[in-house]
Parts: structure tokens; sequence; C-alpha cells
């Protein structure tokens, strides 16, 4: 799975306002090691300017049961589990080798070599077992969603669980009075699914642009 990526750099400020700095200039933050940031076409949601469509609630109505808490990294209760699951749905969505578990386990429990700071719990009340998880950077401005993953196997999770989670993250962001959401990058056909959302803005490489036909044209490159 190739990734977007117009430059990278390694930022040795962990700083939240140089962070934030660097996600308003196009950049995210990577898997990569601490500090190691890529420029992408990145894609984000102005809170000031968002609302629920009708086909977001929509969405939000069949995850209504599943709650949403968060977790300040590094995982102090960390369970190899959560590492499986992780693992078996990017193999499952994208193939082998794309995330395994010990790298899970490294961003979620080693401060030293991970950039995130956050971990998003989605809990069904139908399903004794957390049901989602996304791992995120967060500030007093900003949410970085990257790295969801959810229990694929089990046939009481929604099928627009994936979705329904980001969802609800992005309203738990404008409830909690943050200014942006980032999704990370648009760079596939499968990505429009992120454009959905009012607010949406996407960063071109040098400017942040908010044309959604354009968005939609390029994606379908």
């Amino acid at each position: 799975m190739n990734y977007l990526s117009w430059d990278t750099m390694r930022e040795a400020d962990s700083g939240a306002e140089k962070i934030e700095s660097l996600y308003d200039a196009g950049y995210l933050a990577t898997r990569l090691g601490k500090g190691i940031f890529t420029k992408t076409r990145s894609v984000r949601i102005r809170l000031s300017k968002f609302a629920l469509t009708s086909e977001n609630k929509r969405i939000l109505k069949k995850v209504e049961h599943i709650s949403l808490s968060k977790i300040n990294l590094p995982h102090k209760e960390y369970h190899w589990q959560i590492g499986k699951l992780a693992k078996d749905f990017y193999e499952t969505k994208f193939g082998r080798g794309i995330m395994s578990a010990q790298k899970i386990k490294e961003i979620l429990t080693d401060s030293e070599k991970s950039n995130f700071n956050a971990l998003l719990v989605f809990n069904d009340s139908n399903i004794v077992d957390d049901t989602g998880f996304a791992i995120c950077y967060k500030s007093g401005k900003i949410l970085h969603y990257s790295y969801p993953f959810y229990n694929l196997e089990n046939p009481s999770v929604p099928k627009s669980m994936g979705l329904g989670m980001m969802s609800k993250a992005i309203e738990w962001a404008k409830e909690n009075g943050l200014e942006f959401v980032y999704l990370g990058s648009l760079q596939r056909p499968t990505d429009t699914y992120k454009l959905q959302f009012e607010g949406m803005e996407w960063f071109d490489g040098e400017r942040w642009q908010t044309d959604l036909k354009e968005a939609k044209k390029i994606l379908e490159i």
C-alpha cells in the first residue's frame, strides 16, 4: 500500500504549538518513528463550519448504542488482544504485512518511539469486549484521527462501523472545543468517504482548498 508523500521531515520539538503548525502546513504524524512527519494531500474538518448532514445522522443512528471514550498514551493497561485486533483488521482490509501487532504495541506503549498520545475506544453496549479503536494525536486545538481498527469477525458489529467511528470522533472533537479534525490523506478513489463532512478542507501541496468537485476529480485519477 503506497502512501502519497511530498516531503518527509524529522522534528525534535514535540510541543503542541509546533505540532499544530506542522499539521497546518500539510504534514501528518507517522508511525515511522518519534518526530517523523510527512507532507501529503491532507484532509481536515474545520469544526466551526461542521454540522451534521442527513447522511451523517443516518450513519450515527446505526451506531447510537456505541460509546466513545479516550485513553491517554502510553497505555498503562495495554493487552496483547488490542494488537491482535489491529493486525487482523489491517491484514483483512489491506493485505499481509501492513500493520503488525508489535508496531501497535510500540505506538500505544512507548512514548519515546511514538508520535501519538491518545487512543479512542468505541464500546458497543451489546458486546462485552471493546468493539473498536482509533490511534490519535490530540492537542488543545486538533485531533488527528489515525489508524482506526475494529472487530470484523463479530456479526453484531454494524457494517457502517468504520464511518460511524469517524463520525463520532468528529462530533466528539467539536463538543470538546477543538478547531480541526485531521482525517489522513486523499490519494485513492476509496478515500471519497472523507469528503462527506461539512467544513472539509484539503491540502494541495501549497494551501488549503475547499473545492469538493476538484477533490473528487483528483481521486478519480
